[in-house]
Parts: structure tokens; sequence; C-alpha cells
């Protein structure tokens, strides 16, 4: 039994696992992670890493570009006029037209600046970027990124790197019921129980980089993330039986057998 396919754009790719390629101990640990992961996109910090590196020692290098989609991101900027000079950029530098938005209002908790991101967002599109923006869980702010042409939104599930999971569940179930675009649940994720959370909630796939990377065996916690993401979205379409308060017999006089 295998789970649908994500559409996003003009792109549908078969995992609906997305993974960063920062914090890894070496080249060969994240490749293998990857591997274990199946994962079909991977984020690159245009700020953090020289992409027209092609030494040994380039991460880069060791990324198969007919394997994975190429997912560049602005992690560091603190502006809109930042990050929309780092989408070009990406731009100029790989011919990249999607692009993972992010623009950060705090420094100690990274969280997001909505202000700033839909005026990015704004800019972005009207350039022709397919824009996926990193956004706070906030359904108001979800929906005018949507207006303003985002190809998903992606709220947090909690700070980035904090590996505390689904924080605001009921946020998160108002993006997901209300969006129109795909609801990619990106940061904080800890383990594999937070990434099923995230799809049993409706998200329709899940970006991480710590909860792995950071792992004592990040590729055995890849494999274990998109096994959870699986389950997770067969659990969210296989619906779910009623919460009670009372007991319900498992083997009753009448009704279904079993």
């Amino acid at each position: 039994m295998r789970i649908d396919p994500l559409s996003i754009a003009d792109r549908t790719f078969g995992s609906r696992l997305f993974l960063g390629t920062g914090k890894f101990a070496d080249s060969n640990t994240m490749v293998r992670a990857f591997e274990a992961a199946g994962t079909e996109v991977v984020t690159v910090a245009i700020r953090r890493v020289d992409l027209s590196d092609s030494s040994e020692t380039s991460f880069v290098r060791h990324i198969d570009p007919e394997r994975y989609f190429f997912l560049p991101n602005t992690a560091g900027c603190f502006s809109a006029d930042e990050a929309v000079r780092t989408a070009r950029l990406a731009r100029e530098l790989g011919g990249w037209d999607w692009i993972k938005l992010e623009v950060i209002g705090d420094q100690e908790t990274l969280f997001p600046d909505n202000v700033a991101l839909l005026e990015a967002t704004e800019t972005l599109v009207g350039e022709g970027f397919t824009v996926l923006p990193y956004t706070s869980d906030d359904p108001v702010t979800c929906r005018k990124l949507e207006a303003l042409g985002a190809a998903a939104v992606m709220p947090l599930g909690a700070p980035i790197g904090s590996g505390m999971g689904v924080c605001n569940p009921a946020n998160l179930r108002l993006i997901i019921e209300q969006a129109t675009v795909p609801v990619i649940v990106d940061a904080g994720v800890g383990t594999a129980s937070d990434a099923a959370i995230a799809m049993e909630l409706g998200a329709d796939g899940v970006l991480m980089n710590t909860g792995v990377a950071c792992a004592d065996d990040p590729v055995r916690m890849a494999r274990a993330m998109a096994l959870a993401i699986e389950a997770g979205w067969l659990a969210a379409h296989a619906g779910r039986i009623a919460r009670k308060r009372y007991a319900s017999a498992s083997s009753p006089e009448s009704g279904r057998i079993g």
C-alpha cells in the first residue's frame, strides 16, 4: 500500500518528507540519511554554503541533482529585501526559481517576521518564483500568503531545532482545513511520533533537519521519519474512530463481525 504523491505547483513528488542539508557530521552520513528517508526534496541555505564550490570537501558535490530536487532557502535573512536578494542570487547561481522563503524576526526564537514575509512573497511571486514560505502557525497569515500566490504554506510545528514537536495542533488543523495549497509542517520535529502527529492532523508533508541530522544515528532516524510520515498519512485518510468517554466492547453481540 502506497501513499499518494504530493503535487506542488508544477511538480509531483513521491515522498512527503523534505530534508535539510545542514548539521550532518559529514557528507556520507547526509547522503545515507537521504537514501534511508527516500526523500526527493532537499533544502540548501544559500547564505551559508558556496554552491559554486566543486571541491571534494563541498557537500553539494555529494548530492545527485538527478535524484534530488534542490530547494534553496533564505535562512539567515532578517528583512524582506535581504530575502529577495538571496532568492535572486539562487536564481543566478543555479537557475533555481523555487525558493523556501524565510524572513526571521527574532534571533533567539527564530520566529518568522510575518509582515516582512508577506512583502517578500508578493515580490518574488511577481518575479515568477515558486514560493514556499516558512511562517508561524497563524491561520490568518497562511491565508494571506496563499492569496499572494504562495505555492504552499509551511507553518512551524515548534521553534527551529527545538525538537518540541507539534506545539499547537489546534492552529495547524485550522490552517490545513482552510488551505487550498499544500501545507508542509516545517521546524520543531524531534522524533518520528512528531512527524506522524503532523500528518494525522492532515498535513501534506513535513520538512525537518535537526531531528535527523543531530540524532545519535541519523540514518536510522531518517528511516523512522519516513515510516512515520507514511503511517500518519494512511491514518489521516483511513478515518479514525470517534473519541468516547466510556468503553465499547470490541466483540459486540450484534453489528460488525470481529
